[in-house]
């Protein structure tokens, strides 16, 4: 893994700014206590607030009305809280307020810093995933990494023991996990995650996405380079199969907020073209 300018890894410098609390085979876990406040949570939470305000309620009164804690309150007016569909109900009633006008929120999703790079194996994703990570001083995470941890097996294994139904699970949740770490990393994901719809459309709605493009020749080759040869055992027409494969998935990759050739350019000059495409990564409204 390249370091960082200090020469630190940039998981490693990261930990120090107290933003990690360990790494693992997935990326890192983050400090609970440092991860960023949900913002639906937020949003309810000055919901809330205003609501209880509006009545004049003390946050001791409203919660003997409600039947709840003076804590339970409190953290739900701070976000910090995820009240059940119970306690809601009972906020609702102690306010005075309807249910639906108590949940009337704003569904945006939150994107913040996370960036995710798409495209087919040997797009690049992990070597320039690494130098945008040290670039950004942010973890990188490998989707893939995370499934494999979440199943105990190798891809290959959970592929030929479960099969990819459940393959398609497991990445669904591996990304929900990854998602409520924070909202800030590099995410690499898996070739084929354009072809489960909510899980790509779910990553499209929460993160910066990059298509990694590159003419089939090139995903071929990067991967015969790493010493693989799975792509040619005991199959002739496998640069067909990949042609076709390709042509069959742009029109979900082109779905990505940017696309980056990387054909005939180094990993520098890839991750160079993505940042510049990405400028400071504010948050901003979902993709389209």
């Amino acid at each position: 893994m390249p370091l960082a300018a200090d020469g630190e890894e940039p998981e490693i410098a990261a930990a120090k700014k107290g933003n990690i609390l360990r790494t693992n085979g997935c990326g890192v876990q983050y400090r609970s206590q440092m991860s960023p406040a949900n913002p639906l949570l937020v949003s309810f939470a000055e919901r809330l607030r205003a609501a209880r305000l509006e009545t004049g309620l003390s946050v001791t009164e409203l919660a003997e009305r409600a039947g709840l804690s003076r804590r339970t309150l409190t953290e739900a007016e701070a976000g910090r809280a995820n009240p059940s569909l119970v306690k809601l109900a009972a906020l609702a009633s102690g306010l005075g307020v309807g249910l639906g006008e108590l949940l009337d929120l704003p569904l945006t999703a939150h994107r913040g810093e996370r960036l995710a790079l798409v495209g087919l194996r040997g797009a690049g994703k992990t070597s320039v995933g690494r130098l945008l990570a040290r670039s950004l001083e942010v973890p990188l995470v490998e989707l893939d990494a995370c499934v494999e941890e979440r199943a105990g097996l190798t891809l290959a294994e959970l592929f030929e023991v479960h099969g990819e139904r459940r393959f398609r699970e497991l990445e669904a949740e591996a990304l929900e996990e990854v998602l409520a770490r924070g909202d800030r990393m590099v995410l690499a994901t898996g070739g084929s995650i354009v072809a489960s719809h909510a899980t790509f459309e779910r990553l499209r709605r929460t993160c910066h996405t990059v298509w990694l493009r590159a003419r089939p020749e090139e995903h071929f080759q990067r991967v015969l380079d790493q010493g693989d040869r799975r792509p040619m055992r005991q199959r002739p027409r496998a640069m067909e199969e990949l042609r076709d494969l390709l042509a069959e998935r742009e029109p979900l990759y082109d779905r990505c907020e940017h696309a980056v050739e990387t054909s005939g350019r180094s990993a520098e000059e890839v991750a160079g073209d993505v940042l510049e495409r990405i400028g400071a990564l504010r948050g901003g409204a979902p993709a389209p």
